[in-house]
């Protein structure tokens, strides 16, 4: 096993090369070396039944692993039981949309923490999440909980982690980019830096779950209060820098699906990734 690559969403370029429908976009990415695409529906669950499965009938054809993004306007956390259990609603299309494709895995925002507690937004999200995995007990999709780059934002590694040990069927999602905003850009430095956040997973949730780990990628601006946009890795100012990553991944054999969130630049960018941990595995 070795590390899969992709982008979240669709590159310019692959507008630019006069596709339209995302059900174009696994064999464009298999024909470019890549190696798996996250859905995004962050404003929303509009696709039909039919665009899902075509989705999913292309990228069984060209091996591209699958994910889904829900939107972002879950709140886990929300302190309005109304507009929080809303929630499940957006989480039961999601995994509609996901099982008609054949994506494995949902990535989910975990919510504000602005107005309240941490430890009251965590409680509020365990919750939250409880009730989900009574409502869809059958289903095989797992249900990925991601770090975010806001500090008025849940989604701390800790707090991720957290939340994930009520249920085996949770699982972290590590946005690199949104730990390294969040912490303003003092994070990530060297591969041990990135080392320590497998670790960290695994000696909480088990090594199973680090060596599979979904991670999202991307360099970010930040300020003050986190993240504030997404940038390419032609930017020099803001980090993180993805190669200790790579070295990381590769010093410890894991086996991570890299999803890269560059700004229209996904694709080129995660191609960029997965080369150069290619040039590792070459060189050993």
């Amino acid at each position: 096993m070795s590390a899969i690559f992709g982008p979240s969403g669709n590159s310019k370029s692959f507008y630019a090369a006069g596709k339209k429908h995302t059900y174009e976009a696994p064999e464009w990415l298999s024909q470019m070396g890549l190696d798996c695409y996250e859905y995004s529906a962050g404003n929303g669950v509009v696709g039909s039944l039919e665009t899902f499965q075509k989705i999913g009938q292309e990228a069984a054809a060209y091996n591209i692993k699958l994910s889904f993004h829900t939107p972002y306007f879950i709140s886990l956390s929300g302190t309005e039981p109304e507009k929080r259990l809303k929630s499940l609603d957006y989480i039961k299309k999601s995994l509609w949309a996901s099982e008609a494709m054949g994506a494995d895995i949902i990535v989910i925002h975990t919510g504000s923490a602005s107005k309240i507690s941490r430890e009251e937004a965590v409680s509020l999200a365990k919750d939250t999440m409880s009730r989900a995995l009574v409502a869809f007990p059958d289903t095989s999709v797992k249900f990925g909980l991601e770090t975010m780059g806001k500090l008025g934002q849940l989604g701390t590694l800790c707090e991720v982690i957290d939340i994930c040990k009520i249920d085996k069927r949770l699982c972290p999602v590590i946005d690199f980019g949104h730990m390294n905003a969040r912490n303003l850009g003092n994070l990530f430095k060297s591969s041990d830096d990135y080392r320590r956040v497998f670790d960290a997973v695994g000696r909480a949730l088990g090594y199973e779950y680090a060596d599979s780990l979904h991670c999202h990628f991307s360099k970010i601006e930040y300020t003050a209060a986190g993240e504030k946009r997404h940038l390419t890795f032609g930017d020099k100012t803001f980090g993180p820098d993805f190669e200790p990553l790579m070295e990381a991944i590769y010093k410890d054999g894991y086996s991570p699906r890299i999803i890269c969130e560059s700004d229209g630049t996904m694709a080129e960018d995660a191609l960029t990734m997965k080369n150069y941990y290619k040039s590792l595995l070459i060189s050993q």
